[in-house]
């Protein structure tokens, strides 16, 4: 259940209780076939690299979200269009699903009691006044220190609570989404070399943007503009929203190269009663649902039991998806380009294959398309043969 900020409730009630039954049985599936797909055939880091020139990485978007180009991927072809093509390609019946988190600003700078500066980037904020966060610091803070984070003249103090792993538990002063904003810088990715500046604070945002917790974009949803929406629905395409917090595991490489042994980074999502119904209804009269962007179709495939049903809640999911997955619900995505040897080139081959996406790829760089969050974007129509690991 989401509250007024957007954070999830804690308290478990016996809806959430039999939502966090049905997260576990619905994880246990998606083990048990992600190791019967692989036992046959290991798939390899390697396997999923392909060569990008730096230059090719968006750094600015465009004067125009929607103005970006678009590649049209399916069996048949591999196709230049622009983004306002995405017009032609959704038919009236289809829904399509987009994810409506709000980027925080998630990025603080601060300094411990002795002095020493201080860098957080919030993961996930857990509760009214708490949060998790990986920091960077010289020393690592123990249980109980106070950490105090600035912004100019303003000021705000947070307490170490502990740690687990990466990330750090702590407990602000005030409420963590009022800190943020007045305190915090947005969190553009690693590979955006620019500080991050008030037109960001607009543009690495969807125009739909609703619950606050993301620290990073879904960047697929930021071609869209309220015309080019507007226009859809006219159309007789059917629009939901679903909500997935991106968490910063988005960006954290991928360090095995048997992809059997990764571990992929979790994030919470709500699948509201009313759009379940709808996503059912859709699927039950053969009409498409088409996801915007990769978290919009992971919480689709996350919410679906094995029966292709998808169920209502808020839960936690680290769905991994690669080549030999079977999509339950999902028939097309919107997406951008992603990072080599990236979880979500990966995911994007298991909808027309590892070689499918390599030679699409490969046509992208010659044709030299921007890359990455910033940069342009895919229609990939999931193939009408078995995709094999």
């Amino acid at each position: 259940m989401i509250g007024e900020q957007g954070i999830p409730e804690r308290n478990l009630s016996r809806k959430e209780t039999n939502d966090a039954e049905f997260a576990t049985i619905t994880r246990l599936f998606n083990s048990f076939y992600f190791l019967a797909g692989t036992a046959m055939q290991e798939q390899h880091l390697s396997d999923f690299d392909f060569e990008l020139p730096e230059e090719l990485i968006a750094q600015y978007p465009l004067a125009d979200r929607s103005s970006s180009r678009l590649l049209h991927i399916n069996d048949a072809v591999i196709e230049d269009c622009v983004f306002t093509d995405i017009e032609s390609f959704l038919h009236p019946g289809d829904l399509l699903v987009a994810n409506d988190t709000r980027v925080i600003k998630a990025r603080l700078f601060g300094h411990k009691p002795t002095g020493g500066q201080v860098e957080a980037l919030i993961e996930r904020v857990t509760g009214e006044r708490e949060a998790i966060a990986m920091l960077r610091t010289s020393k690592t803070p123990k249980a109980g220190s106070l950490l105090t984070f600035v912004s100019g003249d303003l000021s705000a103090q947070a307490e170490v609570l502990g740690r687990e792993g990466q990330f750090f538990q702590l407990r602000f002063e005030a409420p963590v989404l009022d800190i943020l904003e007045r305190l915090g810088k947005v969190p553009l990715p690693p590979y955006i070399t620019h500080a991050a500046d008030q037109a960001d604070e607009s543009r690495y945002q969807t125009v739909y943007a609703k619950h606050p917790g993301a620290v990073a974009a879904p960047t697929a949803g930021l071609h869209f503009t309220d015309a080019l929406l507007q226009r859809l629905a006219d159309k007789g395409v059917d629009i939901e929203y679903v909500t997935l917090h991106v968490g910063a595991g988005t960006f954290q490489p991928v360090r095995v190269e048997n992809l059997s042994e990764h571990h992929m980074h979790s994030e919470w999502y709500h699948m509201p009663e009313s759009v379940a119904q709808r996503i059912n209804d859709a699927k039950a009269a053969g009409r498409r649902v088409i996801a915007v962007g990769t978290t919009s179709l992971r919480t689709l495939e996350s919410a679906a039991d094995r029966l292709g049903h998808v169920q209502a809640g808020s839960r936690d999911t680290a769905l991994f998806i690669m080549p030999g997955y079977t999509f339950k619900i999902v028939d097309a995505l919107i997406t951008n380009f992603h990072l080599p040897k990236s979880t979500l080139v990966m995911l994007v081959s298991a909808l027309v294959g590892r070689e499918r996406i390599l030679q699409a790829y490969r046509h992208a760089v010659a044709q030299k398309y921007r890359f990455f969050s910033y940069g342009d974007a895919c229609f990939i129509e999931k193939s009408a043969h078995p995709i094999e690991p």
